[in-house]
């Protein structure tokens, strides 16, 4: 099953490791995965400048989207009952 991240984004729901919210206050650790990621071109912006509201660590990479964590969560949860 697919994970819809926004703005036609989507990843295997099996490649998600994490699903962080980005809400402040933004933890030191979590914007040090940001730039390790843009460091490592492994990373992708789904979402308008300053409407980023999750970080999704895949397997492939990180990626910034506009949908909640909590939203992205229940998506997630809903793939694992499915299984």
């Amino acid at each position: 099953m697919y994970i819809h991240l926004g703005n036609n984004y989507i990843v295997s729901a099996g490649d998600i490791i994490a699903i962080l919210s980005l809400e402040p206050p933004v933890a030191e650790e979590v914007k040090e995965i940001i730039e390790i990621a843009k460091l490592e071109k492994n990373f992708s912006n789904v979402s308008e400048k300053g409407k980023e509201k999750a970080l999704i660590i895949c397997d492939k990479g990180v990626v910034l989207s506009p949908i909640s964590s909590t939203t992205l969560q229940k998506r997630a949860f809903n793939y694992l009952k499915e299984v």
